[in-house]
């Protein structure tokens, strides 16, 4: 996990130049008009500049990322920066400051869609909210020190904006050394590209450790779009093997589970247990009767964050073994019977050799030595060729309490033949939120399963119950079967993935509810006020008399300025710090939910100010206070939220085109909102567009309750698995 913080830090020194340009820009502007005698109409086109570089790069910074990686843009946009700062330091005239403003809102653009997405591909489940807030902590950042540096230099006798702009070249530098030296590729795009031994290794220093099998082939599987997938509950226990007078028929839809010491198993049985996953799925294809307009969707992802209470306390030998297997952090084992040549293949990973990084011609079981070596102790075929009627399976644990499992299966054909094949099994630990892998306090966990006589079911003396997402694995070849492989066999996964065209996969059910929600909630969250009040600020302290305190002091009106909003941006700080520290344990959905009541609030407050006279004084504190609690409660949720959300819910295959969609929709509504926003001062007035705001807070708020569901600590694939899911269970209770 240090290794995905560090390069998440690095990445977000993207979104650091971002707020240092936004605060630059607003210090500088006021000596540019003095020094180059321009108009208001070009000092707003000075400021636009950068929104409108940024809405441009953005409409293609997707469908590049996905085409030519996450690595090089990031890369790119440390020059564009460059390229502006340097021109900026030189300007002569007007017009060679607008080319370095469109081309600095390139590097914003980039900076800002790309830095979510290389994030969450990165990061594990577990702390992904954390560090994916490191963006709004580093724009605020770096808005903070460019305040404080615009400050020091209007106190010079000579002050010059096009050094204040020009300091943006140190930071770029620092920027771009930092991208080419320490940042990785995405181990997520290099699947979806076939360079495999490039991501196992990328996985393994974002990881710490050797043995990362189980990421490696989720990250194959969630290169799949579309397909059917149902909502299964097993039990888990002891495999009795020894027992010879079982029914046959009993062991049908068996799975079958390897641990980490050769010879020991479960089996998993399909069960009708008081599962909330299960219960969602079957009563009311998920729709929530008590709320009508909730979407089963929210419903669906909120039955996974349930804490169920863990009754009995069976602690024997199943305790750590069962924990060590959904444990995805365990030392790898080594067999005695290992060879130079298959220690020397586990090496170089899943896939490069001799440098041949497209491994055309790779297929891959993507399971570790470790693995296979239990999970076949006697030469491999056992996996492939069970009785007639046995599942077998092999699986690794992937974050957030959940399971990467196969199961094959056989059974005899009308024609007296042998029919079998893979699916994929998501497994869930029922009792063990998301979280709870990381504090440790469910790892390994026992629970007891009700029967359906209300007594416990038992397997083998020692069960728990999983959840499943059960389909048909994305990646596998029908021609491997004939060669016996151990384990799930999949084919090279660019082959596969290239097969379905891009726009036809932006059409799935799932992805398309994906992407309603992204652009809904990156638009609403544009209007819900945000740059109204940071419009409003200076106006509201100047009238608390801030400005007269700091005049006294000897400060002019322009220093005053800069000063409080380097006052107002510090604030933002320790409350997004705390944002951070919550993400990952409350939740994105909970945060939100909490805070966009709190917004609400301080904007009716405002209204009620403007409209009724309650003294200059009490005004100006009241205002002074809702100003400073909606920046503080904004910065905690609604800032970060939708740009951690639009990361998460998109499939591999179509990520950086969704996101450049719903980046592309909030730079066009900031561009609507900065400019409408005079208009609409002078024409409704103060307390008018705050009403408009606090409206959309509410509207804002009632779209999250009932649109927007809770993704902490799920896996990607997993969570885009789910609004797959939840996207067709919908649309089938439509149709009935």
């Amino acid at each position: 996990m240090n290794g995905a913080a560090l390069v998440a830090i690095i990445a977000t020194i993207g979104n650091l130049l971002q707020g240092w340009d936004n605060a630059t820009i607003a210090g500088a502007v006021v000596y540019i008009k003095k020094e180059l005698n321009i108009g208001s109409t070009i000092e707003g086109l000075v400021v636009a500049m950068s929104l409108i570089g940024a809405t441009l790069i953005t409409t293609c910074s997707g469908p590049i990322s996905d085409l030519v990686g996450r690595r090089p843009m990031l890369i790119l946009s440390s020059v564009f920066y460059f390229i502006s700062g340097l021109i900026m330091i030189w300007s002569p005239n007007v017009y060679v400051l607008l080319l370095a403003r469109l081309i600095d809102g390139f590097g914003v653009g980039l900076a800002v869609t790309l830095t979510p997405i290389y994030i969450s591909e990165t990061a594990p489940p577990e702390i992904r909210g954390l560090l994916n807030t490191l963006p709004q902590f580093t724009g605020s950042g770096g808005m903070f020190f460019a305040y404080c540096m615009v400050f020091g230099l209007s106190l010079m006798a000579s002050t010059s904006w096009r050094l204040m702009l020009g300091v943006l070249l140190i930071p770029s530098l620092v920027y771009f050394a930092l991208t080419v030296l320490y940042l990785p590729e995405s181990p997520r795009w290099l699947v979806s590209k076939g360079k495999m031994g490039e991501a196992k290794r990328v996985l393994q220093r974002l990881r710490g450790r050797e043995d990362v099998s189980g990421e490696m082939a989720l990250l194959v599987e969630g290169l799949a779009v579309g397909g059917e997938t149902s909502i299964e509950e097993y039990m888990i226990g002891l495999d009795n093997e020894g027992t010879e007078d079982q029914d046959p028929m009993a062991r049908k839809d068996e799975i079958k589970l390897y641990g980490p010491e050769a010879g020991l198993s479960w089996i998993a049985k399909p069960v009708t247990g008081q599962s909330a996953l299960g219960l969602v799925s079957r009563h009311g294809s998920m729709v929530n009767s008590s709320i009508p307009l909730m979407d089963p969707l929210v419903t669906l992802f909120g039955s996974v964050h349930e804490k169920q209470p863990e009754s009995g306390s069976m602690r024997s030998m199943l305790f750590p073994n069962f924990g060590s297997m959904f444990s995805a952090a365990g030392p790898p084992v080594k067999d005695d019977q290992w060879d130079e040549e298959s220690l020397q293949n586990d090496g170089d990973g899943y896939g490069t050799d001799g440098g041949n990084e497209s491994d055309d011609n790779l297929h891959s079981p993507l399971i570790s030595r470790q693995t296979t070596s239990v999970v076949a102790p006697h030469g491999g075929s056992s996996l492939m060729h069970g009785n007639a009627g046995e599942t077998s399976g092999g699986g690794m644990g992937i974050g957030g309490g959940w399971q990467l499992a196969w199961k094959w299966s056989e059974r005899e054909g009308e024609d007296g033949k042998k029919e079998g094949g893979f699916k994929r099994i998501y497994l869930h630990r029922e009792g063990s939120g998301p979280g709870g892998s990381r504090h440790g306090s469910h790892r390994g966990s026992i629970v007891s399963i009700p029967g359906n006589d209300g007594g416990n079911v038992s397997v083998g003396g020692e069960y728990v119950q999983a959840s499943a997402l059960v389909s048909q694995p994305a990646l596998y070849s029908k021609e491997l079967m004939s060669q016996r492989p151990v384990g799930p066999a999949m084919v090279h996964p660019s082959e596969t993935a290239s097969k379905t065209p891009m726009w036809s996969a932006l059409g799935d059910p799932g992805v398309s509810r994906a992407l309603f929600v992204g652009v809904a909630i990156q638009m609403l969250q544009q209007f819900s006020g945000i740059n109204g009040v940071m419009y409003y600020t200076p106006q509201i302290l100047e009238q608390a008399g801030v400005s007269v305190l700091l005049s006294s002091l000897g400060l002019g009106s322009d220093s005053a300025s800069f000063l409080i909003s380097a006052f107002t941006t510090l604030l933002m700080l320790p409350c997004i710090a705390i944002a951070m520290r919550f993400m990952d344990i409350s939740g994105r959905r909970t945060l939100l939910l909490t805070t966009i009541p709190v917004l609400i609030a301080s904007l009716v407050i405002l209204v009620l100010g403007n409209t009724v006279n309650m003294g200059s004084v009490i005004h100006a504190v009241i205002s002074t206070v809702c100003v400073v609690v909606y920046f503080c409660c904004f910065v905690m949720a609604y800032g970060p939220i939708p740009n951690i959300l639009c990361s998460e819910i998109f499939p591999t295959r179509v990520r950086g085109v969704c996101i450049a969609i719903c980046a592309l929709v909030f730079w066009i509504c900031d561009i609507i909102v900065t400019y409408t926003l005079p208009v609409m001062l002078s024409s409704i007035g103060l307390a008018g567009v705050f009403s408009i705001y606090a409206v959309v807070c509410t509207v804002s708020w009632v779209f999250v309750f009932l649109k927007v569901p809770e993704t902490k600590g799920m896996p990607l694939e997993v969570i885009t698995e789910f609004f797959a899911v939840g996207a067709r269970q919908t649309v089938a209770a439509k149709n009935e």
